[in-house]
């Protein structure tokens, strides 16, 4: 992030000016640059600022909470940069997600499987009325916007376009199927489908699923080119563009990929935009800081060289979101995701919600049972740093504390890449287009528990959580693009994998690549015809998946240069029949199958490991190590839990992320390719904390 020339680590938070009266501004404000935060983000509702008859408010003539320009003079009196983002999808717990009910006119709301409308308030994104109502929208918000753009003198310095595009059709399962998405899904895939066969697909229709997935990507990308060129239209310029990417649920970040999946052709490659994570981990502990860690490792998969990582929604306060005590985020989670993002190059984190407030009433009464602008009630954002009265609770020190220790690091950070090792994670954006399948259709089904069960971080997790808790630094690689690396390249793969992403493995093999592949080697293309590409290029024959069950339980044995000790009960297996020369070193102890191979093919190799073996940090270690990768920094931990990774600047500035994300307080003495730092002296890392340590 350049601001006037100045690579720059921007920290904001999120205060909703149309939650708070206008007397509150100032101090929520002040308490926000009191944490050491100096940017404000705030949603711009189109639902608020729409009145009865048409009009639009931005400047409270109407309401003070319509007072859009008085917000944003207060912010820039404060010395806040403003992080605009006017929808028109704002989500934010809000009626509609943010839209006003006038959009709502006939074809508008989306229709989704069997013809059956969509159980939200989602629309038709490209619907001919919703975009006419979207230029009515920006044709007031976005010339506000403009007049008081940075280059121009004035607090803006980001504009975010739309929000969470595409969550809602995934959540629910319903794919836009509208008469005009209909047909325009017939002209891109050469109307090789009736309208029927679309809405309600026979069994077993899994290209259907897979090209349907495929146009969804691609019409969310036209959305985002028709905002991007309205908001420029009206003279948005010279500050980035945002998109907000969802996706986290239930305290983990295993589905976040499916945001991405579903946008990235909308940003990557596009000049003057990137994305922004949307997570909700709640705390972060040994089960899922893997699950951040590759949030952001995939999000920069994406990315071309000139698009940084932010956060947009970065989750703030202690999580009691529902007002009950069932969950209950300690404040340290706060610090260690910070700490994480920024040792991974986040360039803007916006803390989410960081100043609750109040929900006004609509202006027409609608029966629903509280007639105000959200479902959530009066009160709004009671778990936030600071409260709806402006009480602040814990996270609030919390918070200031961590970001005094960036501020001290700031020009470094802002300026400062990862340091990676000799390891690399694939990513296969199309093992999460799984958001859409038809309720009749059995076999789609399975298909996607397979894939959601077998991708990316690995069978149970392992994989990626093995290879960060074992001191591994790792970048992800986007495997649909052509890619060449040195690095080994590690892959958690499904039975599904499409054809040419299996050539290119096949040909990274024999082309010199060391590869490590877990989870199932590849036996169908995603439309569900047989597809062994790289088996045969490994000379290797999958058998069927065996699953454990109440009454079976599939066990492994492993040979003793891998550290493995003991036999070691497995949640599913696949037998491998070797067609040439290898080595094994793992089998089902059953039936004596290999289920672990090292395979040399060309003038590669790979290490082939079908099965979900257990998160034994030496025995995953030794893998890594066997094909010639091991991690720069190590420690002294006899408890799992500490993570490492180091940050360099152009200029080389070297700096060393340490975090504790284990309950156990730890003092460990760290190594640099196997030489102690500091002198050999120990660095105490009490339990769920972090450390940053000039190199």
């Amino acid at each position: 992030m350049v601001i006037d020339g100045k690579p720059s680590l921007m920290l904001s938070g999120e205060v909703h000016y149309f939650r708070l009266s206008r007397a509150d501004w100032a101090s929520r404000l002040d308490a926000l640059v009191a944490a050491g935060c100096d940017a404000v983000a705030t949603y711009i509702p189109w639902l608020v600022h729409e009145l009865p008859d048409g009009s639009i408010d931005l400047e409270g003539r109407t309401s003070p909470y319509r007072d859009l320009v008085g917000f944003l003079e207060v912010a820039a009196s404060r010395g806040l940069s403003v992080i605009a983002r006017p929808g028109p999808f704002v989500m934010a717990e809000l009626k509609n997600e943010g839209l006003p009910f006038s959009v709502y006119t006939p074809g508008v709301a989306s229709v989704g499987w069997d013809g059956v409308p969509a159980p939200t308030r989602d629309v038709d994104y490209l619907s001919a009325d919703y975009l006419e109502s979207v230029k009515r929208w920006y044709g007031a918000v976005m010339p506000l916007l403009a007049s008081r753009l940075a280059p121009a003198g004035g607090p803006v310095v980001a504009v975010q376009l739309d929000n969470e595009v595409g969550m809602l059709s995934w959540v629910t399962n319903t794919p836009d199927l509208s008469d005009a998405a209909v047909e325009d899904f017939a002209a891109w895939s050469g109307r090789r489908w009736s309208v029927d066969a679309v809405r309600s697909p026979s069994p077993g229709a899994l290209e259907l699923h897979h090209e349907l997935s495929v146009f969804q990507r691609e019409r969310y990308a036209r959305y985002f080119a028709f905002l991007r060129a309205e908001a420029e239209s009206h003279g948005v310029t010279g500050v980035p563009f945002l998109i907000n990417l969802h996706g986290t649920g239930e305290g983990r970040g295993r589905t976040y990929p499916i945001g991405i999946s579903q946008l990235f052709q909308s940003y990557s490659g596009q000049p003057g935009m990137t994305s922004g994570s949307d997570h909700y981990l709640g705390d972060l502990t040994v089960e899922n800081v893997a699950d951040l860690y590759v949030m952001n490792a995939f999000m920069a998969a994406v990315h071309s060289d000139d698009q940084p990582l932010t956060s947009l929604e970065f989750e703030a306060g202690l999580g009691d979101y529902g007002e009950d005590l069932s969950r209950q985020v300690p404040p340290s989670a706060l610090e260690l995701k910070t700490r994480l993002c920024v040792a991974q190059g986040n360039r803007l984190l916006n803390y989410y919600l960081f100043a609750g407030g109040h929900n006004p009433p609509l202006d027409v009464p609608v029966g629903d049972g509280n007639d105000r602008i959200a479902f959530t009630g009066e009160r709004h954002g009671f778990t936030a740093p600071v409260g709806p009265e402006g009480q602040l609770n814990p996270s609030y020190p919390v918070l200031a504390s961590t970001l005094a220790e960036l501020r001290s690091f700031g020009d470094v950070l802002a300026d400062s890449d990862e340091e990676y090792d000799d390891v690399v994670l694939g990513f296969v954006p199309d093992h999460y287009l799984t958001e859409y399948c038809h309720p009749g259709d059995d076999v789609r089904r399975e298909q996607v528990a397979d894939l959601e069960r077998f991708r990316g971080m690995g069978l149970r997790d392992v994989l990626a959580r093995s290879l960060l808790l074992a001191g591994f630094s790792f970048p992800a690689m986007n495997l649909q693009s052509d890619f060449s690396t040195s690095r080994v390249l590690c892959l958690a793969s499904a039975p599904t994998l499409a054809a040419d992403v299996q050539r290119r493995l096949a040909d990274f093999v024999h082309d010199g690549g060391r590869l490590l592949l877990t989870g199932a080697l590849p036996t169908q293309a995603p439309d569900g015809t047989p597809c062994t590409v790289l088996a045969d290029a490994l000379s290797l024959s999958p058998g069927a998946l065996a699953n454990g069950s109440p009454h079976y339980f599939p066990s492994v044995r492993a040979e003793p240069w891998t550290t493995a000790t003991a036999e070691v009960r497995v949640g599913v297996l696949q037998p491998l029949n070797p067609r040439g020369a290898v080595e094994v070193f793992a089998s089902d102890v059953s039936t004596k199958s290999p289920v672990g191979v090292e395979v040399h093919a060309g003038d590669g190799r790979a290490l082939v490991l079908t099965c979900d073996y257990p998160a034994h940090l030496p025995f995953w270690t030794t893998l890594l190590a066997r094909l010639g990768a091991a991690p720069r920094h190590t420690h002294t931990a006899t408890s799992p839990g500490i993570v490492l990774t180091s940050t360099t600047t152009p200029a080389g500035t070297r700096l060393l992320h340490a975090l504790n994300v284990s309950p156990i307080d730890q003092s460990v003495v760290i190594s640099q390719h196997g030489t102690p730092l500091f002198e050999g002296a120990a660095v105490d890392l009490p339990a769920r904390s972090g450390r940053i340590l000039p190199l």
